[in-house]
This record gives structure tokens, sequence and C-alpha cells, in this order.
């Protein structure tokens, strides 16, 4: 019998250990990762441009309030970006109408945000859930554009941006043809990587949702992971398309990170 208490005190406190190091992980500052990106579209003689893409802030959880987002735009801007993109999920949690309340911390940090050529957002499916109206206006008053299902022209960037699919909100067909309207180097910018078989040849995407598995041992993720197991994480090329999927800043669930730190990506676009 006492051998076994010691077992379990032992299996105890590796679990609590596991659980407290997760939780100091999930805080940390994200890993900055780097890609070139060639893009189809790009005008003659424009310069390649320096893009921050971030994702799944998940504002108003345990890893995720106003001093750590504000630290986190701080590192964005020393990097000296000329665009910032942001896919999705500034919400955390599911309760219907909550963002207007949760999300009014993210307001002052993102404010802060510089890049030459602004900062444009989608929603992710925590927002619709939450309140996809509240999130939409407290990103805009901090300068930031928002779309859905449309195409917006930033210097020598042709922007197309697809509504979450997870959340049921995504419209190809509609991006792609806004897309027609806008000229430059193209490049989509979405929530979940599940649309990526579904963009035409030689399309370049910006994604997130799932938080590159949150937590990884070993190889193995638990729980249900919520995404097509092909689009994890990182670069991913399939044919002619190519799709980035950023691991995201915050949490969602448990409020842990172990093997699967904060990150995002500092991307050079051009010809």
């Amino acid at each position: 019998m006492r051998k076994l208490l010691v077992v379990m005190l032992v299996l105890i406190l590796l679990v609590a250990g596991l659980f407290g190091y997760g939780m100091l992980e999930a805080r940390r500052d994200p890993v900055v990762r780097t890609a070139t990106l060639l893009l189809p579209g790009w005008p003659a003689g424009a310069k390649p441009v320096r893009a921050v893409l971030i994702s799944d802030v998940h504002i108003g959880s345990w890893a995720m309030d106003a001093g750590r987002l504000t630290r986190i735009v701080d590192q964005i801007n020393a990097l000296k970006p000329d665009i910032v993109f942001i896919a999705g999920d500034m919400i955390n949690g599911h309760a219907a109408n909550s963002a207007a309340t949760i999300g009014e911390a993210m307001v002052a940090p993102l404010s802060r945000l510089k890049a030459p050529l602004g900062v444009v957002a989608m929603l992710g499916n925590h927002d619709n859930w939450t309140g996809a109206a509240a999130v939409r206006g407290q990103l805009e008053r901090a300068g930031i554009t928002v779309l859905e299902n449309q195409a917006i022209a930033r210097g020598p960037l042709a922007i197309g941006v697809i509504g979450d699919r997870f959340s049921y909100h995504s419209n190809i067909p509609a991006t792609v043809t806004a897309m027609e309207h806008v000229s430059g180097g193209r490049l989509f910018l979405t929530h979940s990587p599940s649309i990526f078989p579904l963009l035409p040849d030689g399309s370049v995407l910006l994604a997130g949702h799932t938080h590159c598995g949150q937590v990884r041992i070993f190889g193995w993720s638990p729980g249900r992971q919520p995404y097509d197991k092909r689009y994890r994480c990182g670069v991913v090329r399939e044919g002619k398309r190519i799709v980035v999927v950023t691991g995201g800043l915050g949490t969602s669930g448990p409020p842990i990170r172990i093997g699967e730190p904060p990150d995002l990506w500092l991307l050079t676009l051009g010809p």
C-alpha cells in the first residue's frame, strides 16, 4: 500500500509539474518564424514587403491579457513590418455576446501596432460565436481593417480575405471574384486552413486556427483536434499551392502549451 501511495504521489507531482510548465509556456513571448513567399501577379519593379502573421489571440484566457498582448505588440513593432495580418480568433470562449466585454482589453494594445501598409484582419470561429459585430467594432476602433469574403489592395499586394470556414462564414467564389478587381501580388488570408485544397492553383494562403496542436508530447496531441492534420502547422506545399499556418499567440481550452510554443511569422513577400 505504501508503495502504491508513493507511486500515486509521484504521478500527481509529475502531472502538476507538467501543467505548471504548460501554463508558463503559454505566456512566453512568441517564437518568430520566417519564410519567403513568391506571389503571383507581383508588380514589376515593386520592392518586397515585410509582413507579420499572427492569429488566435484569445483575449480573456489566463494565457492572454492586455499586459501580455502589449508586450507582443512591442515585439511585432520591433520587427518593423510593412503590414500585419491577423487570422482571426481574437476572443476566448464560446458564450454568445461575451465579446462585447471580453474584447475591450485588446483595443488599446492592438491600436499600438505600427505598419505603413496597415493591419488587415478577419474573424475566426470564436469571434463569430461570441459576437462578430462587437469584435469587428473593437478591431476597427484599434485602426484595423476587418474584411470577410472581400479583397483589398495594400501597396503591391492584392489581399483576398476569406471568412472562416469552420463557423460557416467562408465564400471562396465571392472572394476570388473580388480579387479579379484588385491588382498586385495575390495572397489569401483566412482562419481555418481547411479551405486550402479548394483554392485556385498557384494560391498562397495565410491561416491560423490549429494552435499547431497546442499540446504535443512525443508526437501526440490529446483531445479532438478540429482541423485537417495535413495543415497542422508551418509551411505546407501541395502542388502549386502554399499555405502558412501559424500556431497562434493564445490558447483555447486549458491555458497551457507543451511542445508547441506560441508563434508568429515574419514573411518576406515578393516576386
